[in-house]
């Protein structure tokens, strides 16, 4: 029998490849397409002035489902699935990492604060290009006044909808290329390295402090899952407040074309107040509960699915 509080975790060495990278595209497209509703109510409370077009995440929810109907809530969605790819190149390196970092400590908190940094540098220096494009196609609709561009207006009504998408991002790909050129698409770069490194390097060691301190509460019998599942959302809601401030800043950033991190962190201040800095805060709250619950979920699971075979009957669910 296991010791409580001791949760034994599947390490790289143990998986089977193949099932691992197979299994793991569905399972980021669909944790994608369940939080995006929330990450865009997230950006567009994050870049207005004040409350001049919601006044929080329910009211943001209500006016869009009324003035743009369910749709309003995936705008830039078909964009964003593009980070499959970044969503498996996190998921390596985190592995690769912890698997290097670990012949030269055997401590946990180390190994998970080294590897989820790495992964969240090698993500993100794939994301940005695509959450630049994706944001901007976020704003539009009711939004669309808080962003330097716009989407044409499309008169084929009649066109599909995979086609009124694409347009409308190739729209805007065109014009931020044309108004930045290629630095454009990597405006608020450093602001993402330095609001997803550390949410990703905290994320980590805090799930699994929390996963230990509700093994040694609950029951010998109670499955790890369930304590994996509920360590998620904890370890989220910790990292998501610590790293709010810096996530406004990088959205601001990047919607609005800024070049100075600080001179924006300063503005915010003059204009807004130090409440500023916690702007989106629970919409990124509630996005980052149930997203942390589903990764878990879907991550343990899928790899305790990707085991060995002469692994499997060595794990406890």
């Amino acid at each position: 029998m296991q010791q409580k509080g001791v949760m034994q975790i599947i390490e790289w060495d143990d998986l089977d490849k193949r099932k691992f990278y197979s299994l793991g595209v569905f399972m980021t497209l669909t944790t994608r397409a369940s939080v995006y509703p929330a990450s865009l109510i997230r950006t567009r409370l994050q870049v207005q002035k004040g409350k001049a077009l919601y006044s929080g995440t329910i009211d943001a929810f209500c006016k869009i489902i009324r003035a743009e109907g369910v749709r309003g809530l995936y705008r830039g969605f078909m964009v964003n699935t593009l980070t499959l790819i970044s969503g498996q190149a996190y998921i390596t390196t985190y592995e690769l990492v912890r698997k290097y970092v670990s012949q030269y400590s055997p401590s946990n908190t180390v190994k998970s604060v080294v590897a989820g940094g790495a992964a969240s540098l090698v993500a993100q220096t794939i994301t940005v290009p695509i959450d630049i494009v994706s944001q901007h196609l976020m704003m539009q609709g009711q939004g669309e006044h808080l962003t330097r561009f716009k989407a044409k207006p499309k008169r084929m009504l009649a066109a599909s909808k995979r086609k009124l998408t694409f347009g409308q991002s190739r729209d805007i790909t065109v014009q931020i290329f044309a108004a930045d050129g290629f630095r454009g698409f990597y405006r608020g770069y450093v602001a993402s390295l330095l609001t997803y490194i550390p949410n990703s390097a905290l994320w980590w060691p805090f799930y699994h402090f929390y996963t230990e301190q509700l093994s040694l509460m609950a029951p010998t019998e109670c499955p790890h899952l369930i304590l994996q599942a509920l360590a998620g959302p904890m370890a989220a809601a910790t990292a998501s407040t610590i790293t709010n401030p810096m996530d406004v800043v990088r959205a601001r950033v990047q919607v609005e074309g800024r070049s100075s991190l600080i001179e924006t962190f300063k503005q915010l201040l003059a204009e807004e107040g130090v409440w500023a800095m916690t702007k989106g805060l629970s919409a990124r709250i509630i996005s980052s509960m149930p997203t942390s619950v589903l990764i878990v979920v879907g991550y343990e699971t899928l790899k305790r699915l990707s085991l060995k075979d002469e692994l499997v009957d060595s794990r406890h669910w």
